[in-house]
């Protein structure tokens, strides 16, 4: 059994912490910097803010904020520790030459189907379907419900939104947020917030 503690006590973190005890292993307790915070959260020890990872040397480590900007920042301030990667056991993963980089969150029903390569740190959602050969780059996040067919590239910091579609053989370059329900039909290669069906831009990411 690993213990594992997590950054961020939110709703998000709420959803990891399922996933890391279906898994069979133990929350240790959280990590935030929100001042208002209690001593404890769903029932696990606030252990302090985020700065006191040190004093945790002997304990596994999973980051659960959705924004990745903040969750790349944080892992460069944690760099060093022992990073666990966090699987559902509900999920749906192809043993077929799948990979899925560390600190990474598969959640509830996802699927990662044969020859799909899963960066570092990335969230891949409740139900989300990420297809064959897809190639999906560190600190990503495909959302809830999203589905990618086969042999897309989601690049680094992308966020595909909830319910989002993305066709087969598509780039999606880093830094980008595809929004709710919004349909990818072609490749997508400057950053920028994409909407609607077809997905189109609509303005710079904030």
């Amino acid at each position: 059994m690993q213990q594992v503690i997590i950054i961020g006590a939110s709703g998000h973190g709420k959803v990891v912490a399922d996933t890391i005890l279906q898994s069979g292993d133990r929350v240790r307790g959280f990590l935030d910097d929100n001042p208002e915070l209690g001593e404890s959260f769903i029932g696990f020890p606030v252990l302090g803010t985020v700065d006191q990872f040190v004093d945790y040397p002997d304990t596994k480590f999973v980051v659960a904020i959705g924004n990745a900007k903040i969750r790349e920042n944080i892992v460069e301030k944690l760099a060093g520790v022992s990073w666990y990667t966090a699987i559902h056991p509900r999920a749906v993963i192809s043993f077929l030459d799948t990979s899925i980089g560390e600190g990474t969150v598969v959640m509830a029903d996802a699927v990662i189907n044969a020859g799909a390569k899963i960066g570092n740190h990335c969230i891949i959602n409740t139900g989300a379907v990420v297809e064959h050969d897809n190639r999906i780059e560190d600190f990503a996040h495909i959302s809830v419900g999203a589905k990618l067919a086969g042999t897309v590239h989601v690049g680094k910091g992308t966020w595909i939104g909830i319910g989002a579609t993305v066709k087969n053989n598509v780039e999606i370059c880093e830094e980008c947020m595809i929004g709710a329900g919004a349909v990818v039909v072609k490749n997508i290669l400057s950053k920028g917030v994409y909407v609607g069906v077809p997905a189109t831009y609509k303005q710079e990411v904030r």
